[in-house]
């Protein structure tokens, strides 16, 4: 749990970097950022290869996620202010708020197996945490444009989480049906 607190702790550190006045401030923020998705990495591999998890970390783990990404996004769809990855950042933020609300209610009616996460959906993830990397540092590094890859990997993220937003509801869907059968 304590790379969860420190993914949350890392929130105000990429904002402050992403927004001071220094040299270099977005390459720190990519870099606070790039930590925090790595950090979520490594949480899930040891709670699973130690098998330390709890009940209160497998809440609060994608709680964290979802906070540092959703700073992420805006902090992009505010820089960029282009239509395509501001749709993309809403997208993203709207799927993860209603999987995660999906996922609970399952949990809460014991199916919380039908909505676990899919290997597209870890695809969707590391594909966004790379384009949101690349984005918040938006500049060349190593003869590389590391904002130009970010455009086309946060697409195709976006892409991938309509699919797998689609692909969580459909599997839900007749859990749904007979809770709201058993509500007649």
């Amino acid at each position: 749990m304590l790379m969860t607190w420190t993914r949350v702790a890392l929130i105000p550190v990429f904002l402050i970097c992403y927004f001071s006045p220094i040299d270099d401030a977005r390459f720190w923020a990519g870099l606070a950022f790039m930590i925090a998705a790595i950090t979520d990495w490594f949480d899930g591999f040891f709670a699973r290869k130690l098998n330390v998890s709890s009940k209160l970390g497998a809440f609060l783990d994608p709680v964290a996620d979802k906070l540092i990404v959703s700073a992420a996004l805006i902090v992009v769809a505010v820089e960029y202010q282009n239509l395509w990855v501001t749709l993309s950042a809403v997208v993203i933020m709207m799927r993860e708020i209603s999987i995660s609300a999906l996922r609970e209610w399952m949990a809460e009616n014991n199916a919380r197996e039908v909505v676990a996460v899919s290997s597209l959906g870890k695809i969707k993830t590391a594909s966004q945490l790379a384009a949101l990397t690349w984005l918040v540092y938006g500049g060349s590094l190593w003869g590389i444009n590391w904002g130009e890859l970010g455009f086309p990997m946060l697409y195709f993220a976006a892409i991938l989480t309509l699919i797998t937003w689609w692909q969580y509801s459909v599997a839900a869907l007749p859990v749904l049906r007979e809770a709201a059968k058993e509500e007649k």
